[in-house]
C-alpha cells in the first residue's frame, strides 16, 4: 500500500513540474515578433484585408470578440501605426475569416502579421506583442528609408 501511495505522489511531481515547463515556455513564446518558414512568400492584397495596404508596410491583427488581450494588441498597434509614417494597421475578426484563418495557419488570436509594402508577410507574432518588438520588426518590412 505505501509503494502505491509513493507512486501516485511522484507522478503527481512529475506531472506538476511537466504542466510548469511548458506554462513557463509558453508564456515566454507569446508575443514574440518572429519569422515562420511557412510564411515566406505569402502575399496579401488589398481584398484579402478588407482594406488598403501601408504605403511602407501594413500590421495586420487577427482578433476574436471575447479575447481580451485583442484590445491590447490593437491599443499598441494603433500606436505604432500613427507612430511609424506610412504604416497602417488592419484587424481581421478571426471568426468571419475563417478561409484566410485557414490559409495563414493562425491558431489563436492575437495573431499579428507584419507585411512589406507589397504584402508580403516578413514577420508573425502570437500572442500580445511588446511595443518595441513590433517597431523592430517593422525596421525589416520598411527597410531603410
Amino acid at each position: 500500500m505505501l509503494k502505491a501511495e509513493m507512486a501516485g505522489i511522484v507522478v503527481c511531481v512529475v506531472v506538476l513540474v511537466a504542466a510548469s515547463a511548458f506554462g513557463v515556455l509558453n508564456r515566454r513564446r507569446s508575443g514574440r515578433v518572429r519569422v515562420r518558414g511557412r510564411d515566406g512568400g505569402k502575399r496579401l492584397g488589398a481584398a484579402e484585408l478588407g482594406g488598403d495596404l501601408g504605403e511602407r508596410a501594413t500590421l495586420v491583427q487577427f482578433s476574436s470578440a471575447f479575447c481580451a488581450p485583442c484590445r491590447a494588441t490593437r491599443r499598441v498597434l494603433g500606436e505604432v501605426a500613427e507612430l511609424v509614417p506610412g504604416v497602417a494597421h488592419v484587424e481581421i475578426d478571426a471568426e468571419n475569416h475563417l478561409d484566410l484563418v485557414r490559409e495563414l495557419d493562425i491558431l489563436k488570436t492575437p495573431t499579428v502579421l507584419v507585411l512589406d509594402a507589397d504584402g508580403r508577410v516578413v514577420r508573425r507574432a502570437t500572442g500580445q506583442p511588446r511595443k518595441a518588438d513590433v517597431i523592430a520588426a517593422l525596421g525589416e518590412a520598411v527597410g531603410t528609408p
